[in-house]
């Protein structure tokens, strides 16, 4: 990708509603870092959704929505929310004009589910059981997604939810020319339906349902803190915790996954700014 002396503005809608997070943290050091790599002139601003309803207006380049706590349910016709959907409206209609550069958003695990119930592109219920840790994601054989590119298959992720999207609308989803493009892990001992892990809503708008802005090594010392390591294994397990500890040191995982999604978003975002 070749610099540029546009001013890429990015703009961070963090639905954590007031929660410490590492998400955000990551997300912030994922922009630091590809902007030093790409000799980049970027400015980022925060937007906090949840407790002050602020969203951004549609002066921002590229959006990137983060996961958050609590139920994706639980919301529907709050105030922030309908604000929020607002927003994704005006970016939708933004886009639908030839006369502008179009505006890219993400939206990761919290987000992502909110969007998927928005446009009624499957089933948003609750978990039979809280998936917390890092697992294989699988990649639709068909889909060719140039924010997954240098991914293998699997990839791995670090997923945090009580929520998950089944159940997809494929007639809504053709409607769109929206996709598919990743699911979980086949669990073929247990009774239920694999959760959708990615989609493509249109062009410009793409969500994960796992976390591809947790960063390894810090995820990693975060874990291995007294209090934190007391709270996953009282919840999870002194399993879980190893397990996570140990997926976390493998540089074909998490790490990998770090390296390639966001980047390749915000590569392909800009890649449009600046043609």
């Amino acid at each position: 990708m070749n610099p540029t002396d546009k001013k890429i503005r990015i703009a961070i809608l963090d639905m954590n509603e007031g929660h410490v997070n590492q998400g955000m943290r990551c997300i912030r050091e994922i922009i630091n870092t590809w902007t030093e790599q790409n000799s980049l002139d970027v400015e980022y601003d925060e937007f906090e959704v949840r407790l002050k309803q602020e969203v951004p207006d549609t002066s921002y380049d590229i959006y990137i929505s983060s996961g958050g706590p609590g139920s994706p349910l639980d919301s529907i016709g709050s105030e922030w929310e309908e604000r929020y959907f607002g927003w994704l409206q005006q970016i939708e209609s933004w886009n639908s004009s030839t006369l502008h550069e179009p505006k890219h958003v993400f939206f990761i695990c919290h987000s992502f589910q909110l969007a998927c119930r928005h446009y009624g592109i499957g089933h948003v219920a609750p978990r039979n059981s809280t998936a917390f840790g890092v697992f294989p994601v699988h990649m639709i054989e068909e889909s060719e997604e140039v924010v997954f590119e240098g991914l293998r298959e699997p990839f791995y992720a670090v997923d945090s939810r009580d929520f998950q999207v089944i159940e997809p609308n494929h007639d809504r989803l053709r409607e769109m020319g929206a996709r598919i493009l990743a699911i979980e892990k086949n669990r073929p001992h247990v009774p239920y339906e694999r959760a959708i892990m990615s989609v493509r809503f249109n062009d410009y708008f793409i969500g994960t349902q796992f976390h591809p802005e947790a960063d390894a090594v810090g995820m990693s010392m975060y874990l291995q803190r007294d209090d934190k390591k007391e709270t996953v294994i009282k919840n999870h397990g002194e399993a879980k915790w190893k397990s996570m500890i140990e997926q976390l040191a493998d540089p074909d995982k998490i790490s990998w996954t770090y390296a390639h999604i966001l980047p390749n978003f915000l590569n392909h975002a800009v890649g449009e700014l600046v043609m």
